[in-house]
């Protein structure tokens, strides 16, 4: 007897083992998606898409610069790259200034990103779009000290290890650097290479003093990255940027293990706002984004700096609401769908908790297709004029949003 429970037990251990190690696309919103897959490989692929941004407004002149943005005490707060030394807070519903915060002096050479964590905010002057600056560095201020304006500033000074030419080169050099985010215990740049159009990983120390940095890793994104929000507790980092044509796009990159960003999903949204040299992101809620763009002009092409707002729900929802920390909570517990693959109809238990709220089908490219409010456990998709393929349903009320997969057989 004994044999033989020992036989099924490893026989268990084996089938678990054996299961535990499939690999694959673990992203239902994937084009190769593996349903049997429990461990994500990085190897998922998506549809092209492109999205408009759901709002946008006009920002003050005094914002022509603006090249990084952050949320903080209830307020998106920018930045311009150059010579100003003052922190905006802009109205999230207007793109009006609402507040300012005045840097102790201490020089903005080329400020192109901010970014924080509890304490602190980090601004990092090392815009080096023509290859030759020897003096790259992070500013460290105290959020408490900005507060009371007895500013406190400490500075991270740092090189590349691989760069080994720094003569002039204009808009020439992979060690140009607009974007990065700081985690517990890491700075991580996302440099911006105007060579191959791919953007690089660097590790630094938070500790001020002088660094080097080594690359950690390399991801090919087709156009020039320019600003990076993060979203610790999801394992979530969007990157914003531009081609060569000034047509903007996010990098989402999520579900990665630890800090190697470029090992889980990676996924490239376009936005349908033609000659905008879009420079930051920020978000407060991990599903709604807000970019900003500088002023630009030539010839007779002319952009004013604008915040604009993305919404980013149909990517993005069914992850977070998956992670260990998903962001939905209606305060009971998730519904259900059913049946999934579905023909006609889909139901949802318990309906009851769901009365009033508003469901919406995106097809996975992020088109809505259709939109309503649930009244009864029958959701009143229409079934019959929807083409054989994977959907996303999303369920939208006061506390928050819930999204799941579906599939029209």
């Amino acid at each position: 007897m004994k044999r033989i429970l020992s036989f099924c037990i490893t026989i268990i251990a084996l089938q678990y083992t054996l299961f535990a190690q499939i690999c694959g696309c673990t992203d239902p919103l994937a084009t190769n998606y593996n349903s049997m897959a429990v461990t994500n490989d990085g190897s998922c692929q998506y549809a092209a898409t492109t999205i408009a941004p759901t709002q946008s407004y006009l920002l003050d002149n005094i914002l022509n610069g603006t090249s990084g943005m952050f949320f903080w005490n209830g307020n998106y707060w920018t930045y311009n790259d150059h010579d100003d030394l003052h922190l905006y807070a802009i109205d999230s519903t207007s793109g009006n200034i609402i507040d300012s915060i005045a840097i102790a002096e201490g020089g903005n050479y080329d400020t192109e990103e901010i970014s924080q964590d509890m304490d602190y905010l980090y601004f990092g002057d090392f815009g080096n779009g023509y290859g030759t600056r020897t003096d790259l560095h992070i500013l460290k201020i105290s959020k408490e000290s900005l507060e009371t304006q007895n500013i406190i500033i400490d500075t991270i000074f740092f090189s590349y290890a691989d760069q080994t030419d720094f003569s002039y080169a204009s808009t020439n050099t992979d060690y140009d650097c607009e974007a990065f985010i700081v985690t517990e215990d890491s700075i991580y740049l996302f440099t911006k290479q105007w060579i191959t159009k791919a953007t690089a990983c660097y590790a630094l120390s938070k500790s001020p003093g002088h660094h080097l940095v080594h690359q950690r890793g390399v991801l090919d994104v087709n156009g020039l990255i320019t600003g990076a929000t993060y979203i610790p507790d999801k394992q979530l980092v969007v990157l914003c940027g531009y081609n060569d044509l000034l047509s903007p796009f996010v990098f989402l990159l999520y579900d990665y293990p630890s800090d190697n960003f470029f090992a889980g999903n990676k996924r490239k949204i376009n936005i349908n706002i033609p000659r905008h040299q879009v420079e930051a992101i920020a978000t407060s809620n991990a599903l709604q984004y807000y970019i900003t763009n500088e002023y630009f002009q030539y010839s007779i092409v002319t952009t004013q700096p604008k915040l604009q707002i993305l919404d980013l729900s149909p990517y993005l929802s069914h992850y977070l609401e998956t992670s260990l920390l998903g962001i939905s909570n209606y305060g009971f517990l998730k519904p259900k769908i059913f049946p999934n693959p579905f023909s006609d109809c889909l139901y949802i238990i318990p309906y009851e908790t769901c009365l009033g709220t508003t469901y919406s089908l995106y097809t996975l490219t992020g088109k809505l297709l259709q939109t309503g409010m649930i009244t009864t456990k029958k959701i009143p998709i229409q079934g019959s004029r929807l083409a054989k393929g994977s959907y996303i349903l999303t369920i939208e009320g006061e506390n928050g949003t819930f999204s799941f997969p579906v599939w029209k057989q």
